[in-house]
């Protein structure tokens, strides 16, 4: 007889490289806009601007990406010495142990006649036993371990193609005066639809996420010029 599952359900199954586009492209949509704002107000030269935007999104890109890889491989890292840990706690007090599982069936609810079968069923398996241990005393998921690398490329790429964007209005136009007028709008507007689609996203009201990430980096922008224009000439 041919089983069907009656409901079948969907789940976000890269919610991990969405995490790092979001970081990658927030940090990439606001730096390099904050930076061309500010030479915007100092130099006379579009030329000037685009190419300090542009080492400044090669070098974002890469402490971006080297951000994520690192925290990827600390959190691998983390997890294999809490692995060892419980795994030299079963072999040498698994008394102690075999209460904490018993502690933590507890705080789920089972009575204590099922707690008694499940402690014997779960400790009977080293492996078994530490998992559950991991699961649900420490709260840990075993990560992918090669996330660090898919982490490092995705915030890198997503970083450069946010930096792109308010800079590719000083390739269209003459002076940077005009570059930033359309840079502006151009990075507020893509800052408003990326606020609202990580709002909805994440669960968070997406009017006020949208207008939060447009402030955040209008703000930015708006101190970066100001602090350029009052040290335009003393250098």
């Amino acid at each position: 007889m041919n089983h069907i599952h009656p409901h079948p359900e969907t789940h976000l199954s890269s919610s991990a490289m969405l995490q790092d586009i979001v970081i990658g492209l927030s940090d990439g949509l606001t730096v390099p806009f904050a930076l061309a704002a500010g030479l915007s107000g100092a130099v006379q030269s579009s030329a000037l601007v685009i190419t300090a935007g542009l080492a400044e999104i090669v070098a974002g890109s890469i402490a971006m990406g080297l951000g994520g890889y690192l925290a990827g491989r600390t959190e691998v890292e983390h997890y294999q010495a809490e692995l060892d840990r419980e795994h030299r706690e079963v072999q040498e007090v698994p008394h102690v142990e075999r209460a904490e599982v018993d502690e933590l069936l507890t705080e789920m609810g089972l009575s204590e006649a099922t707690r008694e079968q499940a402690v014997r069923e779960l400790t009977s398996d080293p492996d078994q036993w530490v998992r559950f241990m991991m699961k649900y005393e420490l709260g840990l998921e075993k990560p992918d371990p090669k996330q660090a690398w898919k982490s490092a490329v995705t915030i890198s790429m997503a970083y450069a193609v946010g930096g792109l964007i308010p800079l590719s209005a000083y390739f269209l136009t003459a002076t940077p005066a005009e570059g930033l007028v359309w840079s502006a709008v151009i990075t507020i507007v893509c800052l408003l639809v990326f606020g609202y689609i990580k709002s909805r996203i994440t669960g968070q009201p997406p009017v006020m996420g949208a207008l939060k990430m447009a402030g955040t980096g209008a703000l930015a922008a708006a101190a970066a010029f100001l602090v350029a224009k009052q040290f335009e000439g003393h250098f």
